[in-house]
């Protein structure tokens, strides 16, 4: 079985390949490396001031965490470049909307060399805005910068949505193949979502399989192909859709932000906090999600050729540590879309009232790999604190007859603290799906049900676990 594991994880990654044993060596590419070894070579800045170094320190693979994740340092206005106010050119808190007005602002900007887009005090409508290499939105104290809640305010053009590519709504704020695009300030991006959500519940009430595409919605944020992106300290709220989509991208931090959207008293549906998609190097870090859907969410594509398919792809070495959640479906989601996920950090984490905690969906009508997860020192209040099973929305094989078995592999859960319904959330399908190498470590649950099965999992290993049925 587990030459059949590694068999597919080389399918879906290409020429790399790593095949990790109880002495957690690895072979890359061909070239036999060592822990020990590679711990000799790990660097970590010692003028990052503001780096706490706790817990894990190499990804579940045993690769090194770079320099990089442990720089959390955030601009100030006057290190963004030339200030582009909007008051300054006319753009006001009057209640109209000034979407040519803003764009046709950051054409200036990056026609004059680059700069920031600053929102002062003050609300300030918009539909959507394109963003340029150079060009920085800051957002300040007591400023707002509003999504309108008419559809025609948003341009149709081809994106990338739910796995695939089509034409569909743009995001309130987007940005392509841009290099060093940072958005950051104290103040709020609003989506400005509640007519839109209350259309969608409507629609939903005349045809129950109304898709997200069928009562189409913008996202908050759209960010593709770009690299070294910074969203920092905002309030990221009330998104029609999706709240930030992050889409074939590299070094991307989220830090200090506060991303919400309501359960209650209209939900706001599939407003995910962060969904990485086909995205490595990644880091989420001190930022509070309370969301009526998934908060982070690893994308890649869906489809039964979806692993062959160059629009798709992997998430690769993605942390999220420090962070809050409020309610939420579930706090790290594999899926729904979603084919090989693999070195993901979860780690000092406090939860409270979500649906799952760990969520991996497993599509059969998609080749999946969900591998080298690490979950550690978390206190969590959860329904399900492990969910593992099979997710049929929109179950297409489209002809395929062939398609091979899913895994989930070297999944890591260590010193944390839950209270939950049910402890062990897992649904065996060993025609769909195979589960190996798990290790439960340091837990101490409280449950209604604890679930667990060890045989579900091939090479179960359990540790100092201790699960009180309350």
């Amino acid at each position: 079985m587990k030459n059949a594991f590694h068999r597919v994880y080389a399918a879906l990654w290409g020429s790399t390949k790593c095949i990790a044993s109880d002495e957690r060596r690895c072979e890359r590419a061909g070239e036999p490396c060592n822990l020990e070894e590679q711990k000799k070579k790990v660097r970590i800045p010692m003028e990052a001031a503001n780096t706490k170094i706790i817990g894990t320190e190499f990804f579940p693979d045993g690769t090194p965490i770079d320099s990089w994740f442990y720089d959390t340092k955030i601009p100030a206005l006057e290190d963004l470049g030339k200030q582009y106010v909007l008051t300054k050119y006319n753009i006001l808190d009057d209640g109209r909307v000034h979407t040519k007005e803003i764009q046709d602002l950051i054409d200036l900007a990056a026609e004059q060399g680059g700069g920031v887009i600053v929102v002062p005090a003050g609300t300030y409508l918009t539909g959507s805005l394109f963003f340029k290499q150079g060009v920085n939105l800051y957002v300040a104290e007591g400023g707002t910068l509003k999504g309108s809640d008419d559809a025609s305010d948003y341009k149709v053009c081809e994106t990338r949505i739910e796995g695939e590519t089509c034409l569909y709504f743009a995001a309130l704020i987007n940005a392509d193949h841009v290099d060093g695009f940072t958005m950051c300030g104290p103040g709020v991006i609003d989506g400005n979502g509640l007519r839109a959500w209350k259309a969608f519940w409507l629609r939903r009430k005349w045809n129950p399989q109304c898709t997200n595409k069928d009562e189409q919605r913008p996202r908050l944020v759209y960010i593709s192909n770009s690299q070294n992106v910074l969203v920092a300290d905002l309030h990221l709220q009330n998104a029609h859709f999706w709240t930030n989509h992050i889409y074939k991208s590299h070094h991307v931090k989220y830090i200090n932000c506060r991303i919400f959207s309501p359960a209650e008293p209209v939900k706001a549906p599939s407003t995910d906090a962060i969904d990485i998609d086909v995205c490595t190097d990644f880091l989420v870090k001190n930022c509070y999600m309370e969301v009526n859907d998934d908060s982070v969410v690893l994308k890649g594509g869906k489809g039964p050729w979806a692993d062959s398919a160059p629009e798709n792809g992997g998430n690769e070495r993605i942390i999220v540590e420090d962070c809050t959640y409020g309610f939420c479906h579930g706090c790290l989601t594999c899926g729904s879309e979603s084919i090989h996920n693999r070195n993901i950090i979860i780690r000092r984490l406090k939860v409270n009232n979500a649906a799952n905690f760990l969520w991996l969906k497993m599509r059969p009508d998609t080749p999946q790999c969900y591998e080298y997860i690490t979950v550690e020192d978390v206190e969590i209040k959860v329904t399900n604190f492990v969910t593992i099973k099979p997710w049929t929305q929109f179950f297409d094989l489209k002809g395929r007859t062939d398609l091979p078995i899913s895994h989930s592999g070297h999944i890591t859960i260590r010193n944390c603290i839950c209270e939950c319904n049910t402890y062990f959330n897992v649904t065996p399908q060993e025609d769909q799906y195979h589960l190996a190498d798990f290790t439960f470590e340091n837990l101490r649950i409280t449950a209604q049900n604890n679930g667990f099965a060890e045989d579900i999992v091939e090479n179960m290993t359990v540790k100092n676990v201790q699960v009180d049925i309350k």
